[in-house]
């Protein structure tokens, strides 16, 4: 990734601000502690105020696909047809030719492991008679587990379709199963290419666009599923959307930042492809995960809070009405851009409160 950079966002209507960092002021004065004026009254003042408090981490992401993952050559062989980068092909389509045979993309969660012909038994079978009867060769086919007479009647009809060779029988590399629809993203062999066993021909993803970015370790806790996004578009168009999952280093070959230490994770927009439609792949999208937000607490300047000594300890504002000022004590919260939930009894939206000199 280009940038990392931690934000911490506050949200809402504000109605005066004041910037800097911590300062907790101790009741009494002391060594290095700044006091009030000499008539009691703090030297500037804020304003409590009612607001969101969003506590975030934004990276660089870019649109790609779900689920990116090579298409591997399970016998030797010579590259026919080269796949073309963005296709989208489905079922029944071919993916590549190998010695001039296509390479049929069926749909299901089983890879094509073996060569399929009367006698075998497997969920592979059954994936296998599922599809032949949603291409419309299922006359006559019991769908169940096992290759009988009329599963390789079935097959024959495919392949007479295809021009193939009528053996009855699907061997490996006639066929690759996805679980559905697929987009080839990249063409890992060329034309004329020789392959041989498990060398990738081409890498493929799913039809649904996601925005990746790459968070440090240190960042699982945004990794989970379901943590809401924000996502600002190479167009400046911002999409909400959330964390659909993590990607496995091997899938990142070939895409930028890939290999590198961290973790990538896949975003989901709202809206889908709509969402994306028109934005530039090749620039760079800004993410925002939402780690933790509070929503319409009371906060403060952090430099408004006073730590108060004594045996009771805790934290306080200075209120100041007028001419004259008062301590109240509070309970604090969540800190985010340089403010801090607070509450206690007294408090309200509007109140003034004592801050150190800006």
């Amino acid at each position: 990734m280009k940038r990392s950079t931690t934000a911490l966002v506050a949200l809402g209507a504000v109605t005066a601000a004041v910037t800097g960092g911590v300062l907790l002021l101790g009741v009494g004065g002391g060594a290095g502690a700044a006091g009030p004026d000499d008539d009691g009254l703090p030297p500037a003042t804020a304003t409590v105020v009612r607001t969101d408090l969003v506590l975030s981490k934004t990276v660089d992401g870019r649109i790609d696909f779900a689920q990116r993952r090579a298409v591997k050559a399970p016998v030797e062989g010579t590259v026919t047809v080269a796949a073309a980068e963005g296709t989208t092909v489905r079922r029944g389509q071919a993916l590549y030719e190998l010695n001039d045979k296509p390479v049929t993309l069926l749909y299901g969660p089983v890879p094509a492991f073996r060569e399929m012909k009367v006698g075998a038994r497997g969920s592979d079978v059954l994936q296998l008679e599922r599809n032949l009867r949603d291409l419309g060769y299922g006359a006559g086919l019991y769908v169940d587990t096992e290759y009988g007479s009329d599963t390789e009647a079935a097959v024959k009809r495919w392949q007479k379709q295809l021009n193939r060779e009528t053996t009855g029988r699907v061997g490996r590399g006639d066929v690759v199963f996805q679980p559905g629809e697929v987009t080839v993203v990249a063409a890992d062999a060329a034309l004329a290419d020789q392959v041989g066993p498990d060398a990738p021909v081409l890498t493929v993803a799913s039809t649904k666009p996601v925005v990746r970015a790459r968070l440090e370790q240190t960042d699982g806790a945004l990794t989970a599923r379901g943590t809401k996004v924000e996502v600002t578009l190479p167009s400046g168009k911002t999409r909400p959307g959330k964390v659909a999952g993590t990607v496995r280093p091997e899938a990142e070959e070939g895409v930028e930042g890939g290999g590198q230490d961290g973790i990538t994770v896949e975003v989901v927009l709202d809206g889908g492809s709509r969402a994306v439609s028109g934005e530039d792949a090749e620039a760079t999208a800004s993410v925002t995960f939402v780690s933790e937000a509070r929503e319409g607490v009371l906060a403060v300047p952090v430099e408004a809070v006073v730590a108060l000594r004594g045996e009771n300890g805790g934290y306080g504002l200075q209120a100041v009405r007028g001419r004259t000022s008062e301590m109240v004590r509070v309970e604090t919260g969540m800190t985010a851009d340089g403010r801090i939930e607070v509450s206690g009894a007294g408090l309200r939206v509007g109140m003034k409160v004592g801050v150190a000199k800006p």
